[in-house]
């Protein structure tokens, strides 16, 4: 299986090292003069071209905090005679478009459409990709279609956008189609063109369909890259072929393209998977020698797998040899630790780790507040679960609805009036109305005479 999968991704060496560079040994300055010139040029102040001051109305709708808000600035704008430009209008487009407010969005470019404002790709870009967020690939497709009426010129980053945006919503016959119509529509495909579609079919576990694309790039002089070789790899290991992907890897090293950490990562998490730990260690620590130096996603995958397994002290002992060996943990490596502890019941010292990261000069992110707030629920510390909700809102990260209820529900059970206060003001403050299994501890308590309770809904 292994020497048909090797097979199967050869190709003529000769292609790997043709040349692929144009060196343009064009001079930029034709004599010393003119170098003296363009230095004038580029450093001579001009008194009599004004200093650029900040728009108003493209600060206001980018300011807008809600959808309606820019749509009113915009308009009152251009009721007022101002005459709307490029950047006004794609200010307008990204805030609608950041809401999910596409009926809007649609209107905006029609209108948009009808002008003679040149705009740029990166517009559009950003449109589809958010097209693709909402599920909205027809749209998407015909707004890629309609670039050109906006005096827009599309080139290959559309085209690999609109691509992207079908294969992630698992629109392989769209995406397929429009792959066939490159030539037709102006595009050459490039290697982020393959590796799009590659793995979109390692995805769906279309693996022949990957390998035929893998031997088209090489029909067509392709080079493939570290992403086309990993997108492979990762398949073969997560579908348990270690040997394959190692012969993947051989052929990848072959054709003069080097794995890095992410290549030596996904063979880790396949060895770790086989239950293969100290190979994957041993994998991780061989690295240097390779040519490749490990990474904190190594580290990582070993971290993890020693957590899955319930081995917390030898993934504890693991970040002390991180240390040792001079590399600085990120708030991933630490989250993987305090996650672990706290699914084992050890939140006690989760919060030791939270603290230590603090000290060692590494931020908590909401990840790392939300396992911890949770990790004191499931243990019945609502009190110190509040604190550390404290120190979330206070970081201005976003608390998970669920992690509201469950704390107000330990609270009310714990008869912890204030606490419980606050958190029905944030929930009333974000507008969020109480789930059915919190109304059922309310109710519960309010039955029983709950002098708490009663205050709470009260107010």
């Amino acid at each position: 299986m292994r020497r048909g999968v090797a097979r199967r991704l050869q190709w003529p060496l000769s292609i790997f090292f043709c040349s692929s560079r144009r060196l343009h040994r064009k001079s930029v300055y034709q004599g010393s003069g003119n170098r003296n010139n363009l230095h004038e040029r580029r450093h001579k102040p001009n008194s009599e071209e004004p200093l650029r001051r900040p728009i108003p109305v493209l600060s206001k709708i980018k300011d807008a905090r809600t959808p309606e808000g820019a749509l009113l600035i915009f308009n009152d704008y251009q009721q007022r005679g101002y005459r709307h430009d490029y950047p006004s209008y794609s200010a307008l487009v990204y805030k609608l478009a950041h809401f999910a407010e596409f009926s809007a969005v649609d209107s905006v470019l029609d209108r948009l459409e009808h002008t003679d404002i040149r705009c740029n790709e990166k517009l559009f870009v950003a449109v589809i990709q958010h097209y693709g967020r909402a599920s909205l690939f027809q749209e998407a497709v015909r707004l890629f279609n309609r670039m050109q009426r906006f005096n827009c010129s599309r080139t290959l980053k559309s085209f690999n956008t609109l691509l992207d945006v079908l294969v992630s919503g698992s629109r392989f016959s769209s995406a397929e189609r429009l792959l066939k119509q490159s030539r037709h529509l102006g595009f050459r495909p490039n290697a982020v063109t393959y590796n799009i579609m590659i793995k979109g079919w390692c995805d769906s576990g279309r693996w022949d369909d990957a390998c035929k694309l893998f031997d088209v790039m090489a029909e067509r002089r392709i080079l493939p890259t570290v992403v086309t070789y990993n997108t492979l790899i990762g398949f073969l290991c997560r579908r348990g072929d270690l040997s394959e992907a190692e012969g993947v890897v051989d052929d990848m090293v072959k054709r003069g393209a080097r794995p890095n950490q992410t290549t030596y990562a996904l063979i880790m998490e396949g060895l770790c998977e086989g239950r293969k730990y100290h190979e994957a260690r041993k994998l991780m620590f061989d690295m240097d020698y390779r040519g490749c130096k490990p990474g904190l996603v190594n580290f990582g995958v070993l971290m993890t797998s020693l957590g899955k397994n319930g081995k917390i002290e030898e993934a504890r002992d693991l970040l002390v040899e991180m240390k040792r060996r001079h590399y600085k943990p990120d708030v991933v490596i630490y989250n993987i630790l305090i996650n672990y502890l706290c699914k084992g019941g050890n939140v006690d010292s989760a919060y030791d780790v939270l603290m230590e990261m603090q000290i060692e000069g590494c931020l908590p992110n909401a990840a790392t507040y939300r396992m911890m707030v949770d990790g004191f629920c499931t243990v019945g510390e609502f009190r110190r679960a509040l604190g550390v909700l404290h120190a979330m809102s206070i970081c201005r990260h976003s608390v998970r609805v669920s992690t509201y209820f469950l704390l107000l529900r330990g609270l009310c059970e714990c008869k912890e009036e204030e606490g419980a206060r606050w958190v029905m003001e944030e929930l009333e403050r974000r507008k969020i109305g109480v789930d059915l299994d919190t109304w059922d501890v309310l109710i519960r308590s309010l039955c029983l005479g709950d002098l708490m309770t009663i205050k709470l809904l009260e107010e």
